[in-house]
């Protein structure tokens, strides 16, 4: 039973967090070239663009849920709740979260309805997403590695 949460868990990671984390790097950029002031590139195609970004964000951040979900199921399988490597990583899963709600999406939203009223994008609002989501980024990142290396770990992989 360990084996098979444990490969939900990863595939769930797989195909969840994985285009978040795309989308999301892709739509500062897209919404920068989707904008009224954005030179050549802007057009109705571009805008369509970042609307799909924003909805691969926001379908895969709820079917994300699954993630730790699964990744409780298969600690808890494996009787491994309290080892400090796995709390590091529900910390930084937390941490990722909440910033993927209180501030990835919203200011996806706020550049939407901008970009939905053809004002121009103010260029340090994305910079401003880029860099909270290239910290989520990070938070993942880091998951992904304290998952793989676990400290303390007896498998020898």
């Amino acid at each position: 039973m360990t084996k098979f949460l444990l490969s939900l868990h990863v595939l769930a990671a797989i195909v969840a967090v994985g285009p978040v984390t795309v989308a999301a790097s892709m739509f500062p950029p897209a919404a920068r070239r989707a904008a009224p002031d954005g030179g050549a590139g802007a057009s109705d195609a571009a805008r369509a663009t970042v609307t799909v970004l924003h909805r691969v964000c926001r379908v895969y951040a709820r079917v994300g849920i699954a993630v730790p979900v699964l990744g409780l199921a298969t600690a808890l399988a494996m009787g491994v709740l309290g080892d400090g490597w796995l709390i590091a990583s529900i910390a930084l899963t937390a941490a990722a979260a909440g910033l993927l709600i209180a501030f990835v999406l919203p200011r996806q939203d706020e550049l939407l309805e901008e970009l939905g009223a053809h004002r121009p994008v103010d260029r340090a609002a994305t910079v401003q997403l880029g860099m909270y989501t290239g910290l989520f980024n990070v938070l993942w990142a880091t998951v992904t590695v304290l998952m793989i290396v676990r400290p303390g770990s007896t498998t020898g992989a």
